[in-house]
């Protein structure tokens, strides 16, 4: 694997894709008030420009999937499983505990301060419509923790498959070790042909037969549908550790495993970074097309609910692979032989987690900044992320700084 470092244990391309990952995830909650709120969606403007971002920023979340399956697979064996789970689920489990609380008591704290509770749907748009600055409603929210995440920290999702993925990562990981180079372009291919139940869910299963939703032997006794056990976010983790055990040549075996067999693998090489960019402006642009169009044709329609604007949004469709994927190869090709840039990249890295924790609290608060200005809606999405980006890694970073020893139990 090539290495992009000053230092030798460090791939920088690495922390390069992490820094446009958390923009990009910013990016997406930025443009959640855009057609959340029920004010700003009639405005078609602003439903054109979440079209366009929305599509654009999609491979925020399998990025990172990306990233965990490339740094942490194949698990180490001799490493015992306990170890793993308390490294891995315990640097994540503490800060998602308390800013979960904190987000979840939120409205009951702007109760205490005498605020109108329509400031709750300013902070947290999927609120809006159903504030409540009652102790009761807060305390349950937090009561709900253990089991899912309220729309005041709909960020949080994130951490239940996150820690979902840990648990199950030693298990896969005794398989990924031992599988040759075509078993998991197999595996992959049957991942990629998963990606599309999404869409033969809304569209086949109602077209065929009167089953709306049930596909591939689901009924309301079985949630589980004969791709359930390749579908979901550990294709994301595969292909990362794919990714890092093989040549450019090879990455594209996975839509097609079966034109060759393993020994031609080894006679593949590297692109080039004008032949990588080729490939991905093509891949990327493909995706996109595909998800911008449906979204867009999907919210144009004013009767359209949230779970049908959100289809051609899902991380897990064929559309938002090809926009991850190109995304990845490209910027692995990035070289970065600044010191300053390089360090800043690994501090951001450090504070990565405890940035995402936080965020979410200043997206309102920045939309109502900026959303009434008169800056142009197309600069407002990139305006707003980076400033939040750069309020909370500054956050972060001042808490590592105060409380060194004890920041990982708020910022992992």
């Amino acid at each position: 694997m090539t290495k992009n470092s000053i230092t030798d244990n460090r791939m920088v391309w690495l922390d390069v894709i992490r820094c446009v990952a958390m923009l990009m995830v910013i990016g997406v909650h930025c443009i959640d008030p855009f057609y959340i709120s029920p004010t700003m969606r009639v405005i078609p403007e602003y439903t054109h420009w979440a079209a366009i971002y929305g599509s654009l920023l999609r491979p925020s979340v399998p990025l990172f999937v990306m990233m965990t399956g490339l740094l942490l697979l194949p698990v180490r064996q001799e490493q015992p499983l306990g170890t793993f789970y308390k490294k891995r689920i315990f640097r994540v489990l503490f800060p998602f505990l308390i800013w979960s609380v904190l987000y979840s008591m939120f409205p009951w704290f702007t109760g205490l301060l005498g605020l109108p509770k329509e400031i709750i749907g300013d902070f947290f748009c999927y609120t809006q419509g159903h504030e409540s600055q009652s102790l009761m409603d807060s305390l349950k929210d937090v009561a709900m923790i253990p089991f899912n995440f309220s729309h005041k920290e709909n960020h949080m999702w994130y951490i239940y498959l996150l820690i979902g993925l840990y648990l199950y990562m030693p298990f896969f990981s005794a398989w990924v070790e031992r599988a040759s180079n075509k078993t998991k372009q197999v595996f992959l291919f049957i991942w990629i042909v998963s990606l599309f139940i999404p869409y033969i869910r809304e569209y086949v299963a109602n077209w065929l037969f009167d089953r709306s939703g049930y596909v591939f032997g689901t009924d309301t006794w079985n949630e589980f549908s004969m791709l359930y056990y390749f579908a979901g976010f550990n294709g994301y983790l595969l292909l990362g550790h794919y990714v890092k055990e093989n040549k450019d040549g090879n990455i594209l075996k996975i839509f097609w495993p079966f034109s060759s067999n393993g020994e031609s693998d080894r006679h593949n090489s590297n692109w080039s970074v004008w032949k990588t960019f080729l490939i991905c402006a093509v891949m990327f642009a493909v995706g996109y097309y595909v998800t911008y169009t449906g979204f867009s044709t999907t919210a144009a329609n004013p009767n359209a609910t949230e779970t049908e604007m959100e289809l051609y949004f899902t991380f897990c469709s064929p559309n938002v692979l090809l926009m991850t994927l190109a995304a990845f190869l490209l910027m692995k090709k990035v070289v970065v032989n600044t010191p300053v840039v390089v360090k800043a990249l690994a501090n951001m890295t450090k504070c990565g987690f405890g940035i995402y924790m936080v965020h979410y609290f200043v997206v309102g608060p920045f939309f109502l900044l900026i959303g009434p200005s008169e800056i142009p809606i197309p600069l407002q999405v990139p305006l707003m992320a980076v400033c939040i980006f750069l309020c909370s890694w500054a956050f972060t970073a001042a808490v590592y700084k105060v409380i060194p020893k004890k920041a990982k139990y708020f910022m992992g």
